[in-house]
């Protein structure tokens, strides 16, 4: 909750040094920013190798292929030698 209330105030503070500047350029920036992050696609921005193991795990979860997370905990948990 505290993180929900954190952001908040952030945003509560930028929109009040938005509406307080009167620079054009800032205001610009602020727009440039927005519209590239609407633009951007993060599947465009991994490489060819995350690409492919996404989807060969993606595959393999369509043919049943799944490793329990309680198995997968116990593995991680013995590995590195975690309580």
């Amino acid at each position: 909750m505290k993180a929900a209330m954190n952001i908040q105030a952030r945003k509560l503070k930028l929109v009040r040094m938005i509406i307080n500047t009167d620079k054009s350029s800032i205001l610009k920036k602020i727009e440039d920013v927005f519209r590239k992050e609407k633009d951007v696609d993060w599947w465009d921005e991994i490489t060819e190798a995350e690409r492919q193991s996404i989807e060969k795990g993606l595959a393999e979860a369509d043919c049943g292929k799944l490793i329990p997370h309680e198995e997968v905990m116990k593995e991680v948990k013995a590995k590195y030698n975690l309580k």
